[in-house]
């Protein structure tokens, strides 16, 4: 094997290397976190059409399942929903009327939705410079079927 071979042999496994090991692994952790900020959207949603739901019945009172864990549910009965208590981060949470509620939601949603938005333009980055990274390796690999005369030059 020719050492200019063994150079662009060398330089093909760094690449791949790089892409394994970095971009990759990068690609999957923005999307893992982009995923998490889909689910807390949809329970702010969720939160938001129960608030709906609770104003547009009329009734102070409230009856519902709560779940213990491990999908183990009990009934419970309360008797004056007009405030409600939603989880604002850090395991804190926060007594809200319906209304100081919805209007939090929407703060709430509006921002995991910026910064999903931000999550995704970081996505498309990384898979552009994974797809700029596999067109250097298909050059470089272009490159061992010259002749070693003119690979010395390309390099």
């Amino acid at each position: 094997m020719t050492t200019g071979k063994k150079n662009i042999d060398e330089k093909v496994l760094q690449y791949e290397t790089f892409i394994n090991e970095v971009l990759k692994r990068d690609l999957q952790k923005v999307l893992e976190q982009r995923d998490d900020v889909y689910e807390k959207i949809a329970q702010y949603l969720q939160l938001k059409n129960t608030i709906e739901t609770i104003q547009d019945s009329g009734s102070s009172d409230l009856k519902t399942e709560v779940d213990l864990g491990c999908n183990f549910y009990v009934q419970a009965h309360v008797p004056d929903a007009s405030k409600i208590f939603v989880a604002v981060g850090y395991g804190f949470f926060v007594e809200f009327t319906h209304a100081e509620a919805l209007k939090f939601i929407e703060k709430k949603t509006s921002q995991l939705t910026a910064y999903s938005e931000v999550l995704t333009k970081d996505s498309a980055k990384i898979k552009a410079n994974i797809r700029m990274v596999l067109e250097g390796l298909r050059e470089l690999q272009g490159l061992t079927d010259l002749p070693e005369a003119r690979r010395r030059e390309v390099l």
